[in-house]
């Protein structure tokens, strides 16, 4: 599912706060939404760059509209039957897409990256007294 991709490409680049919604239902705009947040114009950038790169090299997809205002503090990537919203936290806040969709049904995700392996601890010898 492409949606479940573009989740985890944001969180590739640690967007915090990563939700998906079904539309199916309840909009002709697009089937699912992304959202997602950051903490500064970096990581905005970074973020719609993993999604647009990832998306485009693994499901050979480009979207069909994308926003390149980075003073909007908002970005949205358009793929038809997903749209990827990436937001500042404050901007995501005050627009509040998830009140605005509060009857679409949330789709469950978590991360598919594997949690880091710690390295093996080595037997450490207390010297004799």
């Amino acid at each position: 599912m492409l949606a479940r991709a573009a989740a985890d490409y944001a969180d590739n680049k640690k967007a915090g706060d990563i939700l998906i919604m079904d539309l199916r239902e309840l909009s002709t705009v697009t089937d699912y939404m992304v959202l997602c947040s950051v903490d500064s114009l970096p990581q905005l950038r970074a973020v719609r760059d993993e999604v647009w790169d990832e998306i485009e090299k693994n499901q050979g997809r480009k979207p069909l509209v994308a926003d390149a205002n980075m003073e909007s503090q908002w970005l949205v990537l358009h793929y038809g039957d997903v749209m990827v919203h990436i937001f500042h936290r404050e901007k995501r806040a005050f627009y509040a897409l998830e009140e605005l969709w509060s009857d679409a049904p949330r789709v469950e995700w978590s991360p598919t990256l594997p949690a880091k392996k710690r390295p093996a601890r080595k037997a450490v010898k207390k010297a004799a007294k």
